[in-house]
Formats: structure tokens, C-alpha cells, sequence
């Protein structure tokens, strides 16, 4: 944005500086031809300003007059087209990706306490919504092995009947180790499978 008020504040001396800068920026031919045509306009009225006689005088001040004008004119009128504001919805997206990229290091941290300290994993309730308020984010992850139906029923895409022979393979079968021994103890679904992986938590 700041390229875009040199003219102005340099009355028109800083044009082609400005628009070259915009032009390597940018990529674009056309502002540096924009460039090249302020400097041509700035050399010209140099030129008449120092040239004997008035009216050479008078012509190099409304050239440099013109150009200073005209420049400042040219630079506010594309900067919006060359640098549009960011849209609103972009910024909401990028903090929205942000919480997700954040919620899956707390699920890592969590997952890593989890092997290698059980005492202080069972300590902090770490894949246990169901126990009540909680001081530690585990960010989503849900203990397979202990956790109730109610809370087995938070992990992605699982529905009422798959908690039910998850709750029922548990029962006949001991604790699982992995999400893909579940996927083949329950017999789930596979599209659900790296989702219980991704928030699952096996626990002994």
C-alpha cells in the first residue's frame, strides 16, 4: 500500500521509482511501462525547466504539475485491484485452519504423555471427557478401551450400532491396540477408520 502514495508525497518525483517497484511486484509489463512513461515526463519537464525562456519554463512546470497529478491519480486508483484487501472469510478460514492445526499438536502432546507416563495420562483424565471438567486439553481424543458409550459415541462418524459392538468387542475380547485391530474386532466401517485413529486413544 505505501508504494501507491510516493507520487503524491514526492510531487510526482517518486513515480517511476513507485511504479517500477509495483511492476517487479507485480509482474506486470504494463506498470513498467507506466514507469517508463513517468520517468519520460519527469526527464522532459527537467529539461524544459533548465532550457532559457519563459515559456520553456512554464511548459516543464505543467508537465512535472501533470505528472505529479496524474501519477498520484494512476498509483490509488490500482491499488486496490493490485493488492485487494483480504477477504473476510479467508482471515475466518486461516484462524479456522489454525484451531484445527492446534487441536492436533495437543492431541499429539497428549498421545506422547500417554505412552510414556499412564500414571499421570490416568492422572489427567487424557481421553476421558466423561469424568467431568477437565485442566488438561487432551484436543478430542477419547480412551477406546475405558471410555463409556456415551463418550465413544464423541469419535467421528460413529453412530449408536458401531458403538454398541464396540462396547460388546471390548467386552468378549480385552482392550484393543490399535484403531485397524477395532476396524477388525467391530468389523467398522473403513472410511471411519483413520478418523478413530486420528482421535482414538488405546489405553491398557
Amino acid at each position: 500500500m505505501g508504494w501507491a502514495v510516493v507520487p503524491l508525497i514526492t510531487v510526482g518525483l517518486g513515480s517511476p521509482v513507485s511504479f517500477l517497484y509495483a511492476a517487479v511486484r507485480r509482474r506486470s509489463a504494463g506498470l513498467a511501462v507506466a514507469a517508463a512513461g513517468y520517468t519520460g515526463a519527469l526527464v522532459a519537464s527537467y529539461e524544459a525547466l533548465v532550457a532559457p525562456g519563459d515559456v520553456p519554463h512554464t511548459f516543464g512546470l505543467l508537465l512535472l504539475l501533470g505528472t505529479w497529478i496524474f501519477s498520484g491519480m494512476h498509483a490509488i486508483g490500482i491499488r486496490q485491484r493490485l493488492y485487494p484487501p483480504a477477504d473476510p472469510s479467508d482471515q475466518r478460514n486461516r484462524r479456522v485452519v489454525e484451531a484445527a492445526r492446534y487441536r492436533r499438536t495437543l492431541r499429539e502432546e497428549a498421545r506422547r504423555i500417554a505412552t510414556e507416563d499412564r500414571v499421570m495420562a490416568h492422572e489427567l483424565r487424557i481421553g476421558r471427557p466423561d469424568l467431568g471438567p477437565r485442566a488438561y486439553d487432551d484436543g478430542g481424543l477419547i480412551d477406546v478401551n475405558h471410555a463409556p458409550p456415551q463418550a465413544l459415541s464423541m469419535l467421528p462418524g460413529v453412530t449408536p450400532e458401531i458403538v454398541d459392538r464396540i462396547v460388546r468387542c471390548r467386552a468378549e475380547h480385552g482392550a484393543f491396540i490399535s484403531a485397524e485391530e477395532l476396524a477388525m474386532q467391530a468389523d467398522l466401517p473403513p472410511r471411519i477408520v483413520p478418523d478413530i485413529a486420528e482421535y482414538g486413544l488405546f489405553l491398557h
